[in-house]
Protein backbone atom coordinates (compact mmCIF):
# COMPACT_ATOMS: atom_id res chain seq x y z
CA UNK A 1 0.00 0.00 0.00
CA UNK A 2 0.58 3.34 -0.47
CA UNK A 3 0.64 6.85 2.14
CA UNK A 4 -0.50 10.28 0.75
CA UNK A 5 -2.62 13.28 0.34
CA UNK A 6 -1.71 12.85 -4.10
CA UNK A 7 -3.33 15.94 -4.74
CA UNK A 8 -2.83 16.08 -8.38
CA UNK A 9 -1.53 12.29 -8.87
CA UNK A 10 1.71 13.97 -10.55
CA UNK A 11 4.62 12.56 -11.85
CA UNK A 12 5.62 11.79 -8.48
CA UNK A 13 3.10 10.20 -6.98
CA UNK A 14 2.84 8.05 -10.03
CA UNK A 15 6.43 6.60 -9.22
CA UNK A 16 5.11 5.98 -5.42
CA UNK A 17 2.17 3.79 -7.52
CA UNK A 18 4.54 2.32 -9.51
CA UNK A 19 7.10 1.24 -6.75
CA UNK A 20 4.13 -0.34 -4.77
CA UNK A 21 2.97 -2.61 -7.73
CA UNK A 22 6.21 -4.24 -7.90
CA UNK A 23 4.60 -5.59 -4.14
CA UNK A 24 1.24 -6.69 -5.17
CA UNK A 25 -2.21 -5.40 -4.54
CA UNK A 26 -2.26 -1.32 -4.36
CA UNK A 27 -4.09 0.34 -1.61
CA UNK A 28 -3.55 3.99 -1.86
CA UNK A 29 -4.39 5.75 1.62
CA UNK A 30 -5.46 9.34 1.56
CA UNK A 31 -6.65 11.77 3.80
CA UNK A 32 -9.61 14.69 3.44
CA UNK A 33 -10.18 17.15 3.79
CA UNK A 34 -6.39 18.28 3.45
CA UNK A 35 -5.00 18.84 6.62
CA UNK A 36 -4.18 22.67 6.59
CA UNK A 37 -7.90 22.88 6.41
CA UNK A 38 -8.10 21.70 9.97
CA UNK A 39 -5.52 23.30 11.65
CA UNK A 40 -5.18 26.90 9.62
CA UNK A 41 -7.78 27.29 7.35
CA UNK A 42 -6.97 30.60 6.30
CA UNK A 43 -3.91 28.63 4.55
CA UNK A 44 -5.50 25.84 2.79
CA UNK A 45 -4.09 24.97 -0.28
CA UNK A 46 -6.11 25.38 -3.97
CA UNK A 47 -7.44 21.58 -4.92
CA UNK A 48 -5.56 20.29 -8.00
CA UNK A 49 -8.12 17.74 -8.37
CA UNK A 50 -11.49 17.49 -6.16
CA UNK A 51 -11.26 14.11 -4.28
CA UNK A 52 -13.72 12.13 -6.41
CA UNK A 53 -11.15 13.06 -9.21
CA UNK A 54 -8.16 12.12 -7.09
CA UNK A 55 -9.78 8.68 -6.47
CA UNK A 56 -10.22 8.32 -10.28
CA UNK A 57 -6.81 9.11 -11.10
CA UNK A 58 -5.31 6.91 -8.84
CA UNK A 59 -6.84 4.32 -9.85
CA UNK A 60 -5.92 5.20 -13.42
CA UNK A 61 -2.70 5.05 -12.44
CA UNK A 62 -2.39 1.42 -11.36
CA UNK A 63 -3.69 1.51 -7.57
CA UNK A 64 -6.40 -1.29 -7.19
CA UNK A 65 -8.31 0.75 -4.61
CA UNK A 66 -8.48 3.85 -2.69
CA UNK A 67 -9.24 4.36 1.23
CA UNK A 68 -10.01 7.76 2.19
CA UNK A 69 -9.85 8.89 5.73
CA UNK A 70 -11.53 11.33 7.19
CA UNK A 71 -8.76 13.42 8.68
CA UNK A 72 -10.40 15.47 11.84
CA UNK A 73 -8.79 16.59 15.05
CA UNK A 74 -9.20 13.96 16.73
CA UNK A 75 -7.51 11.87 13.73
CA UNK A 76 -4.56 14.06 13.95
CA UNK A 77 -4.14 13.70 17.73
CA UNK A 78 -2.98 10.13 17.38
CA UNK A 79 0.89 9.74 17.53
CA UNK A 80 2.75 8.12 15.24
CA UNK A 81 2.90 4.75 17.35
CA UNK A 82 -1.40 4.95 17.32
CA UNK A 83 -1.56 5.61 13.98
CA UNK A 84 0.76 2.52 12.82
CA UNK A 85 -1.67 0.24 15.21
CA UNK A 86 -5.08 1.50 14.74
CA UNK A 87 -4.71 2.17 10.89
CA UNK A 88 -1.70 0.37 9.07
CA UNK A 89 -1.84 -2.65 10.96
CA UNK A 90 -5.72 -3.10 12.57
CA UNK A 91 -7.61 -1.46 10.26
CA UNK A 92 -5.68 -1.76 6.77
CA UNK A 93 -3.27 -5.32 7.50
CA UNK A 94 -0.59 -3.56 5.55
CA UNK A 95 2.17 -6.01 4.87
CA UNK A 96 4.10 -3.52 2.79
CA UNK A 97 3.95 0.51 2.34
CA UNK A 98 5.35 2.58 0.29
CA UNK A 99 5.89 6.49 1.10
CA UNK A 100 7.81 9.83 -0.20
CA UNK A 101 11.00 10.53 1.86
CA UNK A 102 9.17 13.70 2.75
CA UNK A 103 6.46 11.65 4.48
CA UNK A 104 5.48 12.86 7.92
CA UNK A 105 2.44 11.35 10.02
CA UNK A 106 1.06 11.24 13.30
CA UNK A 107 0.35 14.40 16.59
CA UNK A 108 2.34 17.52 14.93
CA UNK A 109 4.09 15.29 12.35
CA UNK A 110 6.47 13.78 14.62
CA UNK A 111 6.52 10.18 12.66
CA UNK A 112 9.21 10.33 9.52
CA UNK A 113 9.46 7.79 6.94
CA UNK A 114 12.38 6.71 8.10
CA UNK A 115 10.33 6.50 11.74
CA UNK A 116 8.22 4.32 9.71
CA UNK A 117 11.13 2.47 7.99
CA UNK A 118 12.46 1.42 11.37
CA UNK A 119 8.94 -0.61 13.07
CA UNK A 120 9.59 -3.67 12.79
CA UNK A 121 5.46 -4.99 13.29
CA UNK A 122 4.73 -7.16 10.22
CA UNK A 123 5.07 -4.72 7.36
CA UNK A 124 8.07 -3.76 5.65
CA UNK A 125 8.49 0.10 4.19
CA UNK A 126 9.77 1.20 1.22
CA UNK A 127 10.95 5.23 1.06
CA UNK A 128 10.79 6.62 -2.55
CA UNK A 129 13.27 9.64 -3.27
CA UNK A 130 11.18 12.64 -4.89
CA UNK A 131 10.88 12.75 -8.41
CA UNK A 132 12.56 15.80 -10.12
CA UNK A 133 11.76 17.61 -12.91
CA UNK A 134 14.05 20.37 -14.32
CA UNK A 135 16.06 20.13 -10.93
CA UNK A 136 13.44 20.28 -8.58
CA UNK A 137 11.35 18.23 -7.04
CA UNK A 138 8.16 17.55 -8.65
CA UNK A 139 5.09 18.37 -5.92
CA UNK A 140 1.61 19.62 -5.12
CA UNK A 141 2.71 23.14 -4.25
CA UNK A 142 4.98 23.71 -6.83
CA UNK A 143 2.26 22.52 -9.99
CA UNK A 144 -0.28 25.24 -7.97
CA UNK A 145 2.64 27.71 -8.15
CA UNK A 146 3.26 27.20 -11.99
CA UNK A 147 -0.82 27.70 -12.11
CA UNK A 148 -1.17 30.68 -10.06
CA UNK A 149 1.01 32.10 -12.84
CA UNK A 150 -0.28 31.01 -15.65
CA UNK A 151 2.90 28.74 -17.00
CA UNK A 152 -0.23 25.78 -17.45
CA UNK A 153 2.01 24.33 -20.09
CA UNK A 154 4.60 23.40 -17.62
CA UNK A 155 2.27 22.44 -14.85
CA UNK A 156 1.30 19.90 -16.96
CA UNK A 157 4.89 18.58 -17.35
CA UNK A 158 4.90 17.51 -14.03
CA UNK A 159 0.91 16.52 -13.60
CA UNK A 160 1.54 14.20 -17.14
CA UNK A 161 -1.94 15.47 -18.44
CA UNK A 162 -3.65 19.17 -18.86
CA UNK A 163 -5.00 21.11 -15.76
CA UNK A 164 -8.78 20.84 -15.90
CA UNK A 165 -11.54 22.70 -13.68
CA UNK A 166 -14.83 21.31 -13.94
CA UNK A 167 -18.10 22.64 -12.67
CA UNK A 168 -21.79 23.48 -14.07
CA UNK A 169 -22.36 26.22 -16.79
CA UNK A 170 -24.25 29.15 -15.35
CA UNK A 171 -25.86 32.26 -16.58
CA UNK A 172 -23.58 34.66 -17.05
CA UNK A 173 -23.99 38.34 -18.78
CA UNK A 174 -24.83 36.99 -22.16
CA UNK A 175 -22.02 39.45 -23.77
CA UNK A 176 -19.71 37.29 -25.62
CA UNK A 177 -23.14 35.68 -27.31
CA UNK A 178 -24.18 39.45 -28.36
CA UNK A 179 -21.02 39.74 -30.22
CA UNK A 180 -20.55 36.19 -31.64
CA UNK A 181 -19.07 34.38 -29.27
CA UNK A 182 -21.00 32.48 -26.97
CA UNK A 183 -18.98 31.23 -24.18
CA UNK A 184 -19.73 28.78 -21.86
CA UNK A 185 -19.28 30.89 -17.98
CA UNK A 186 -18.60 28.12 -15.69
CA UNK A 187 -19.29 27.59 -11.79
CA UNK A 188 -16.29 26.69 -9.63
CA UNK A 189 -15.79 25.28 -6.30
CA UNK A 190 -14.10 27.86 -3.52
CA UNK A 191 -10.84 25.81 -3.82
CA UNK A 192 -10.49 25.68 -7.17
CA UNK A 193 -6.97 25.61 -8.62
CA UNK A 194 -7.51 28.85 -10.98
CA UNK A 195 -5.07 30.04 -13.27
CA UNK A 196 -3.47 33.37 -13.50
CA UNK A 197 -6.13 35.90 -15.49
CA UNK A 198 -5.71 35.96 -19.35
CA UNK A 199 -6.33 33.98 -22.32
CA UNK A 200 -6.00 30.42 -22.83
CA UNK A 201 -5.57 27.53 -25.59
CA UNK A 202 -7.14 24.69 -24.61
CA UNK A 203 -10.68 22.10 -25.16
CA UNK A 204 -13.62 22.63 -23.26
CA UNK A 205 -15.93 19.13 -23.04
CA UNK A 206 -19.30 18.61 -22.06
CA UNK A 207 -21.03 15.04 -21.21
CA UNK A 208 -19.20 13.21 -24.57
CA UNK A 209 -18.58 16.01 -26.34
CA UNK A 210 -15.19 17.91 -26.69
CA UNK A 211 -14.27 21.00 -28.52
CA UNK A 212 -11.29 23.29 -28.93
CA UNK A 213 -11.34 26.25 -27.03
CA UNK A 214 -10.30 29.83 -26.28
CA UNK A 215 -10.60 30.42 -22.55
CA UNK A 216 -10.83 33.75 -20.67
CA UNK A 217 -9.82 34.51 -16.85
CA UNK A 218 -10.59 37.65 -15.42
CA UNK A 219 -13.19 40.45 -14.78
CA UNK A 220 -13.27 41.50 -18.65
CA UNK A 221 -12.09 45.24 -18.12
CA UNK A 222 -13.05 46.47 -21.83
CA UNK A 223 -16.83 46.56 -20.86
CA UNK A 224 -18.14 49.13 -18.07
CA UNK A 225 -19.48 48.20 -14.68
CA UNK A 226 -18.30 45.68 -11.70
CA UNK A 227 -18.51 41.89 -12.23
CA UNK A 228 -16.69 39.06 -10.36
CA UNK A 229 -13.65 37.30 -11.64
CA UNK A 230 -15.20 34.79 -14.02
CA UNK A 231 -13.52 31.78 -15.90
CA UNK A 232 -15.54 31.13 -19.33
CA UNK A 233 -14.65 29.32 -22.74
CA UNK A 234 -15.90 29.59 -26.30
CA UNK A 235 -15.89 26.29 -28.31
CA UNK A 236 -14.40 27.85 -31.64
CA UNK A 237 -16.60 28.23 -34.84
CA UNK A 238 -19.45 26.43 -32.45
CA UNK A 239 -22.54 28.90 -32.21
CA UNK A 240 -25.61 26.76 -31.52
CA UNK A 241 -24.67 25.32 -27.89
CA UNK A 242 -27.29 25.29 -25.28
CA UNK A 243 -24.83 23.87 -22.08
CA UNK A 244 -26.43 25.48 -19.45
CA UNK A 245 -27.10 23.70 -16.51
CA UNK A 246 -24.80 20.50 -18.15
CA UNK A 247 -21.18 20.48 -16.42
CA UNK A 248 -18.60 21.40 -18.50
CA UNK A 249 -14.61 20.75 -17.63
CA UNK A 250 -12.16 22.92 -19.47
CA UNK A 251 -8.77 22.07 -20.43
CA UNK A 252 -5.99 24.57 -20.22
CA UNK A 253 -2.76 24.35 -22.79
CA UNK A 254 -1.21 26.88 -23.01
CA UNK A 255 -1.64 30.57 -22.08
CA UNK A 256 -1.77 33.24 -24.58
CA UNK A 257 -1.36 36.66 -23.30
CA UNK A 258 -2.70 38.90 -20.71
CA UNK A 259 -6.01 40.30 -19.48
CA UNK A 260 -6.15 43.63 -21.51
CA UNK A 261 -9.07 46.54 -21.98
CA UNK A 262 -9.32 47.33 -24.93
CA UNK A 263 -10.36 51.03 -26.56
CA UNK A 264 -13.65 49.67 -28.99
CA UNK A 265 -15.67 46.78 -29.78
CA UNK A 266 -13.95 46.66 -33.19
CA UNK A 267 -10.51 46.25 -31.75
CA UNK A 268 -11.40 43.73 -28.95
CA UNK A 269 -13.01 41.63 -32.18
CA UNK A 270 -9.71 41.79 -33.77
CA UNK A 271 -7.87 40.26 -31.07
CA UNK A 272 -10.61 37.54 -30.46
CA UNK A 273 -10.68 36.35 -33.86
CA UNK A 274 -6.39 36.16 -33.61
CA UNK A 275 -6.85 34.25 -30.12
CA UNK A 276 -9.22 31.61 -31.32
CA UNK A 277 -6.95 31.09 -35.25
CA UNK A 278 -3.87 30.48 -31.90
CA UNK A 279 -5.84 28.16 -29.83
CA UNK A 280 -7.53 26.66 -32.81
CA UNK A 281 -3.63 26.19 -34.17
CA UNK A 282 -2.34 25.42 -30.77
CA UNK A 283 -5.18 22.37 -30.21
CA UNK A 284 -5.24 21.14 -33.66
CA UNK A 285 -8.52 22.08 -34.74
CA UNK A 286 -9.17 23.31 -38.49
CA UNK A 287 -11.35 26.30 -37.96
CA UNK A 288 -14.50 27.06 -40.30
CA UNK A 289 -13.66 30.05 -42.42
Amino acid sequence: MLIGIFDGVHAGHQELIKSAKAHGKVIALTFYPHPTAIFAPERTPMQLLPLEDRITQLKAHGADAVEVIDFTKEFAALSPDEFIEQVLITKLAASHVVVGENFTFGHKAEGTAHYLQAQKKGFETTIVKLSENRGNPVSSSRIRGLIFDGEVDRAAELLTRNHYLRGPVVHGEKRGREIGYPTANIGLDSLACIPADGIYAGWLTVENKRWAAAISIGTNPTFPGVRGRQVEAYAIDQKDLDLYDHVATIEFSQRLRDTLKFESLDSLLVQMKADCDEAAELTGFTRVN
